[in-house]
């Protein structure tokens, strides 16, 4: 039984601790110790932009941000580094798993923490930012490496830095003649839309092609503030792209897929990708099975525009990268092949 929700508190600060989630009737007071153990091994924090949403705790928005008890649950597939980050990091910050392109992570700080996150055991509010030597590194890596022609600046999350420290990244990445592209993968435009200010775009501005994928997993996160936020981004010419994981008790119906695929075209965003979830430690709860995936997306065929289709992909274990989940994809109920036509057994699909 869902535990009803008290008014919020007239306190605009973001939810941190399991007292501040029980105070506002998030939880029940008996989860309270549960919640510390959580809490000693995965960072929260609820902005206001998302506890305004929050109608009952286990609804589409409390489910992806309130801690449970049952993320201490590990099942024997899930893993650390789900996708292969760590082994692919030639020095700190840079990922490169892919020949023509590189991840910058200049910091591991979110506007909030989702409860699914594939990098859930790296992140959080203390941890990970990148000092100037370090950053330095790793832009020297990047100009050493000439094939990298698209930097992507993740996290974290880069929306999270101080308009000055952004600019400075954009400003050295700008300079590198071979690096054409650079893309800003953020959650901030809907969970903390005021943070998408004048001086912030500012920073943006660059002569190369500049691009933004925004993490939206729920057509109610499309609030009027985000909305706003994103066409302020997109009156600075920066095209969005909409990134999804397809998540138990948040976007597992036919329904709530087309609703949220219509909100994002309808800001000129491209819907890009609608991740499987990675089996990240105690995200079983959020799990659907691909098979069930692929009759949801098949299920909007002619019902949606081909602008509101985005990619079903998985990442598949240990940095193969993503691949389509398609027929020409999946073996039978357990394989998945990679790009080179290597098949790889899954324990949770």
């Amino acid at each position: 039984m869902s535990h009803s929700v008290k008014p919020h508190p007239s306190s605009r600060r973001p939810l941190r601790t399991p007292d501040d989630l029980i105070a506002v009737g998030l939880v029940p007071p008996e989860q309270k110790a549960a919640l510390e153990a959580v809490a000693e091994q995965y960072a929260t924090t609820i902005p206001p932009a998302f506890l305004d949403l929050i109608e009952q705790p286990d609804d589409p928005i409390g489910i992806q941000v309130i801690p449970s008890p049952e993320e201490l649950l590990v099942t024997p597939e899930e893993r650390s580094d789900p996708i292969g980050d760590d082994a692919l990091s030639p020095v700190p910050g840079i990922v490169h798993r892919y020949a023509d392109r590189a991840l910058l992570k200049p910091l591991l700080i979110c506007p909030l923490y989702c409860r699914f996150c594939f990098r859930r055991e790296h992140v959080g509010p203390d941890g990970g930012v990148l000092d100037d030597a370090a950053l330095e590194k790793a832009f020297e890596w990047l100009r050493t490496h000439p094939q990298i022609q698209e930097v992507i600046l993740t996290g974290g999350d880069p929306l999270m830095l101080s308009p000055r420290r952004l600019g400075q990244i954009m400003a050295a990445l700008s300079a590198m003649p071979h690096v054409t592209t650079i893309r800003l993968h953020s959650r901030v435009p809907v969970a903390a839309p005021e943070r998408v200010t004048d001086a912030l775009l500012d920073v943006l501005e660059s002569d190369k092609a500049v691009w933004m994928a925004v993490h939206v997993n729920h057509a109610r996160e499309m609030t009027e503030a985000a909305r706003a936020s994103l066409k302020r981004i997109v009156r600075r010419g920066i095209p969005l792209l909409g990134q999804s994981v397809l998540l138990r008790g948040v976007n597992d119906r036919e329904e709530a897929l087309e609703a949220l695929f219509r909100s994002m075209v309808e800001v000129r965003m491209r819907p890009y990708y609608l991740h499987q979830l990675d089996p990240a430690p105690g995200t079983a709860r959020f799990h659907v099975p691909v098979e069930e995936g692929q009759k949801l997306l098949a299920g909007l065929r002619g019902r949606v525009t081909g602008l509101a289709w985005p990619t079903y992909v998985l990442d598949i274990p240990g940095g193969y990268g993503k691949v389509p989940l398609g027929p020409d994809y999946v073996d039978g109920a357990l394989q998945v092949r990679d790009p080179e036509g290597k098949a790889h057994t899954l324990a949770r699909l």
